[in-house]
């Protein structure tokens, strides 16, 4: 008979931070306490175990919700897309229509299991080598610092707790730490794990078999990355991080991991497969022991089906065009030469474009020798469908044709390539799968910090890494097939380069959507998208930019998530103090 065993921790969920359980052992009916747990070696690695899985998983749908796409479900009334552009959002009503709903809960919970886990594996009588045992601590620091980084990202200053609650816990003294004061336990989390020497058993840099998913050092270094340059980004700086902090930090996790064997992917494909190395990657497994795909540090999630839920409506078994990219992430991607294409729009519609004279960009064939990005990312009128002979078409009355009323078809002119393979349909899916983090972003992240920090040619010695910001972004621009950034940009000039770059390299990979949060610049980027309206005359093809109605979603109010409202209320009753963020109140 499958036995069940039901663990009660015995502490208070902080879900709900307010409901309570005394620990109980009532074996009469199989439930058993958390000593017994701890006394036998499957238990404590089970319970490891279920300490994973609490973090939101990265999805292409939250491209939608900036300003890299218009999504074709924008046409259905009272969808999350149509409720969202209008600004229609509640606190209440936030968690149906956010992309990965209100994760609030979902992370408090995955805290509170690594709390638990931390504290009774000190004193567990499990019979265990202690460098495994070891390794288990590094696990699960890590995981919590992950959960924590998933938090503050989205609602800024929150309830940190670092132990188990007791049963007497007094919540009218619990307050909401600031957002550095999260990065600090989330650094103190990482360093924890890190110093934990490098072995199978403890906390290692390679991914053994059945262990894909796994905390590893890498990742550790990831997290690192990330909290500390969003801890320095305008958003969030308070003079705890500065950007001279944030470099040291970036630089040392770039470092570590460069010289542990991550490498940026650069396989050349076969020509049946993908159109570039940059394509092959985001259809290749990352669950291959690291024996092939050496970028990715993690993935969180599984295969996608774009295919299905954002595919071609030529496509068999298609169901939705999803994410439609903008014209403005169109824009974004530089000629082959490496000049930017479009240097800006001289109304405050996007419809009359300031093209660069020294870029070749000619408005009447727009989707010639661009970044080779562009064609693994998009599909855009003309673009090879199958890599053989059939094309797309998104002209007017085309197979793939723009329209303004119809979800299975493109709304701005443009489908989504990224992650998806031209052979993927009903009878098998070979879509690719979105990384939460890849090594690509710790070079941006070092190059960010680096400019703000020095400037952008200003060479780096830290870690035994030698660098510049410049050299950073270009090594990305490398892998991709781009001419190198031009040496002695000024701070400002190469702020906008590399802002630009990180939107395309990162395009479709939910960065995007915090990025202009962290930077403050959400009501410039996400007030309104346009899109490309053909029409074919004749031989000619004629090309007209468009304005969908301008977006509600781009007030202060949308810079950071809502807290839930049943959480609000509870925490009013026990302290009298609204946690709530700003604008979110209904």
């Amino acid at each position: 008979m499958k036995s069940y065993i039901k663990i009660l921790s015995g502490l208070v969920l902080l879900s709900g931070l307010t409901s309570c359980n005394k620990e109980l052992d009532l074996p009469s009916d199989g439930r058993i306490s958390m000593d017994d747990v701890f006394s036998d070696y499957n238990r404590t690695r089970g319970y490891l175990n279920s300490c994973y899985g609490y973090a939101p998983a990265p999805n292409v749908t939250r491209s939608s919700f900036s300003d890299e796409a218009q999504d074709a479900d924008d046409v259905i009334d009272g969808s999350s897309y149509a409720m969202w552009y209008a600004g229609a959002i509640t606190t209440s009503s936030f968690p149906g229509f956010s992309p990965d709903g209100s994760p609030w809960v979902s992370l408090y919970e995955g805290i509170r299991k690594c709390n638990v886990f931390l504290e009774r594996i000190e004193s567990a009588t499990a019979y265990v080598s202690e460098e495994e045992k070891q390794g288990w601590i590094a696990q699960a620091h890590t995981l919590r610092a992950l959960y924590y980084l998933q938090l503050i990202k989205r609602y800024g200053d929150v309830p940190l707790f670092d132990a188990p609650l007791g049963v007497d816990h007094d919540f009218s003294q619990d307050r909401k730490a600031s957002f550095s004061e999260v990065v600090d336990l989330i650094i103190r989390d990482c360093d924890q794990a890190l110093a934990i020497p490098d072995s199978r058993d403890q906390f290692s840099w390679a991914i053994y078999e059945n262990q894909f998913g796994k905390m590893t050092r890498a990742v550790a270094y990831a997290i690192k990355s990330q909290a500390v340059l969003y801890a320095a980004s305008p958003l969030w700086s308070d003079g705890t991080y500065t950007w001279a902090e944030a470099l040291t930090i970036t630089a040392e996790a770039l470092a570590n991991c460069l010289s542990n064997d991550y490498s940026l992917f650069n396989q050349e494909p076969d020509a049946s497969i993908a159109i570039n190395p940059y394509a092959l990657y985001f259809l290749t497994s990352s669950n291959d022991q690291r024996a092939v795909d050496k970028e990715t540090i993690y993935q969180l999630g599984g295969q996608l089906q774009v295919w299905k839920v954002a595919g071609l409506p030529s496509n068999p078994g298609m169901e939705r065009a999803g994410p439609n990219p903008s014209q403005e992430l169109v824009d974004a991607y530089e000629m082959s030469n490496g000049e930017p294409a479009i240097l800006g729009y001289r109304d405050p519609d996007h419809l009359d474009p300031i093209i660069n004279p020294n870029s070749g960009y000619d408005p009447k064939r727009p989707y010639q020798d661009r970044d080779p990005r562009f064609y693994a990312s998009i599909y855009f009128d003309g673009a090879s469908r199958d890599l053989a002979d059939a094309t797309v078409e998104t002209y007017v009355g085309g197979e793939e044709g723009i329209s303004s009323n119809d979800r299975r078809h493109t709304r701005t002119g443009y489908y989504l390539r990224k992650f998806n393979s031209h052979r993927s349909g009903p009878s098998g899916n070979s879509d690719g799968a979105v990384r939460l983090f890849r090594l690509a972003e710790l070079y941006l992240n070092f190059a960010e910090a680096a400019y703000q920090a020095e400037d952008p040619d200003f060479v780096i010695q830290s870690s035994g890494l030698s660098l510049s910001a410049r050299d950073a972004v270009n090594a990305v621009r490398k892998r991709a097939g781009m001419p190198d950034l031009p040496a002695g940009l000024s701070k400002e000039e190469f702020e906008k380069r590399y802002r630009n770059e990180r939107r395309v390299e990162l395009a479709f990979e939910e960065h995007r959507f915090f990025d202009v949060r962290r930077w403050k610049i959400l009501d410039k980027t996400d007030r309104l998208v346009t899109g490309m309206r053909i029409q074919q005359q004749a031989n000619e093809k004629t090309y007209t930019r468009f304005k969908f109605t301008n977006r509600g979603s781009s007030s202060d109010k949308f810079l950071l998530y809502p807290i839930d409202q049943t959480e609000i209320n509870k925490v009013f009753e026990l302290t009298g103090q609204n946690w709530q963020n700003p604008g979110w109140l209904d």
